[in-house]
């Protein structure tokens, strides 16, 4: 028998392999499917502080409008304080999650205002969420940010969420740091439970027939591995806080490279979007099966073993290995030809 078990984010977990925050976790039949199919535990879609805005100056203009015109109008709708339904079914569907599946649900919040994330990241803890995800998908597109202004701005918000919460919390971050290992050790230092690598910035494309942007969602492909790999690789073993990889997960195969690196667990959402919430167990044989053909009989054996810190050649992380790529591409191209 394989022992699968992990720990991320002082959490229990069956397995190494947690869906990921994306539309599929929106739906509760899809999370019983995920926790039948091996699912360790569940990102939610995250909870947009900005929609939720929006949502409630659309129902405070319908409350008031024609007001300015009959005194009557005044008692069309109670005086009440707005209360955003988009929190209220939110909060709702966490308490509902909650009661239906066995394996640990996490929120996930992102936020535009200090108020906003702590309220909201209280809100989510009060309705029974194992953990909190905080989803801090800033791009720095004033150029007047400079790049510790930027990073400042991701500790104060962990500060601050840190500061009224208890569950654990995990920082999904963006690779777009000038020194993304030191910004890594710095979350943890101000109290990121575990880090996530990481988060994909949509990036919007151009319609030459309407010139106008086009933004939608381009699901990952296993090519996208390598940049998350190698910073995942260089921190395992060097931070205490829980390391889950993120991006590029099609099958089995990039699910034991994760974990040869150094990965806690190993997110997946792109290959549950195409395949569906089943698609975990294909994963889960993977795992099993790519274990036991080596005569692993744990994860453990194999965790890190190509980390940074362990390998006895660090050049395969760094620039040795990036000339030794260079000056083998004309012999390649030589014997190809």
């Amino acid at each position: 028998m394989i022992d699968l078990t992990t720990r991320y984010l002082g959490l229990e977990l069956s397995s190494p392999l947690v869906a990921s925050a994306s539309p599929l976790n929106a739906e509760i039949d899809n999370l019983r499917r995920l926790a039948d199919a091996g699912a360790a535990a569940v990102v939610l879609p995250s909870l947009f502080e900005e929609q939720i805005d929006a949502e409630a100056r659309w129902t405070e203009a319908i409350r008031v409008a024609g007001t300015e015109s009959y005194a009557e109008a005044l008692t069309y709708f109670p005086r009440t304080s707005v209360e955003p339904g988009g929190s209220r079914r939110y909060l709702a569907f966490v308490e509902q999650a909650v009661a239906a599946v066995e394996m640990p649900v996490i929120g996930s919040l992102n936020g535009t205002t200090p108020e906003g994330w702590v309220a909201y990241a209280r809100q989510i803890e009060q309705a029974g969420a194992a953990a909190l995800e905080l989803n801090l998908y800033l791009l720095a597109t004033d150029l007047s940010m400079d790049g510790r202004s930027v990073e400042r701005r991701y500790l104060e918000i962990l500060d601050a969420v840190r500061g009224e919460v208890t569950i654990p919390l995990a920082v999904k971050l963006g690779p777009y740091f000038s020194a993304p290992g030191h910004m890594a050790l710095e979350l943890a230092r101000h109290g990121a439970d575990g880090l996530v690598l990481f988060n994909r910035f949509y990036q919007p494309d151009v319609d030459t027939l309407t010139l106008s942007l086009r933004n939608d969602l381009q699901l990952s492909q296993p090519s996208e591995i390598r940049l998350p790999l190698l910073w995942i690789g260089v921190l395992a073993g060097r931070t205490a806080a829980s390391l889950a990889a993120s991006t590029g997960v099609a099958g089995a195969e990039e699910v034991v490279k994760y974990l040869l690196v150094g990965a806690d667990v190993v997110m997946t959402t792109s290959a549950l979007l195409r395949h569906g919430p089943d698609h975990m167990a294909v994963l889960l044989r993977g795992l099993r099966a790519w274990l036991s053909a080596r005569g692993f009989s744990s994860l453990e054996a194999v965790r890190g073993l190509l980390s940074h810190r362990l390998l006895a050649a660090n050049g395969a992380f760094e620039r040795a290995n990036y000339m030794e790529i260079l000056g083998n591409y004309p012999n390649r191209a030589t014997r190809l030809g």
